[in-house]
C-alpha cells in the first residue's frame, strides 16, 4: 500500500476552490492521509507553490503533527505552525500574481520517524527541513491549481 494524501476540497490536479485562497475565506482545506508507513511517529505538512515568480513560495508548514492523526478538517490544524513566505505563522492560501497564469499548489506530507523535529513553534521552513532531514520514512503529495485573471 502506498502512503497517500488527498482532499475532499479538491481532486488532484483540479482548481482549488476560491474559499481556500486569498480571494476567499483563506481557509485551509480538509486534508486526509492513509497507508501510513510503519514506524511513523509524527508528520510534517508543507503547502507550497513552485511556480511563484520569486521561486517556491511556502503557503503553510505544520510540524510535530502527532503520528496518530490522519486528517485535518477545513480550517483545522494540529501541531506547530512554522513561518510561511509572507513572514507569518499559519495558513496563507493560493494568491498568485494577477495575470501570471495558473500555478500549481502542492500539499506534501512527510512521515517522520521521530515524535518531534525539536523546534519551537514559528520556525522557518529551512530550519524545519534541516531538522527532519534523515528522518523521512515516506512522502505523499496532492496538487491543485489556481490563477487570478
Amino acid at each position: 500500500m502506498i502512503f497517500r494524501i488527498f482532499s475532499d476540497s479538491f481532486n488532484y490536479g483540479e482548481v482549488i476552490p476560491v474559499k481556500f485562497t486569498c480571494e476567499g475565506q483563506d481557509l485551509s482545506p480538509d486534508i486526509e492521509w492513509d497507508n501510513v508507513p510503519s514506524g511513523t511517529e509524527s508528520f510534517v505538512l508543507i503547502f507550497d507553490d513552485p511556480d511563484a515568480p520569486s521561486g517556491t513560495w511556502t503557503h503553510w508548514v505544520v510540524y510535530d503533527i502527532p503520528g496518530r492523526l490522519k486528517r485535518f478538517n477545513e480550517g483545522e490544524v494540529a501541531g506547530k505552525e512554522g513561518i510561511n513566505s509572507w513572514g507569518r505563522r499559519g495558513y496563507g492560501g493560493p494568491c498568485p500574481p494577477p495575470g501570471h497564469g495558473p500555478h500549481r499548489y502542492f500539499l506534501k506530507i512527510y512521515a517522520i520517524d521521530t515524535i518531534t523535529v525539536d523546534l519551537p513553534s514559528g520556525a522557518a521552513i529551512g530550519e524545519i527541513k534541516a531538522a527532519f532531514n534523515g528522518h523521512v520514512l515516506a512522502v505523499a503529495e496532492h496538487m491543485g491549481t489556481y490563477e487570478r485573471p
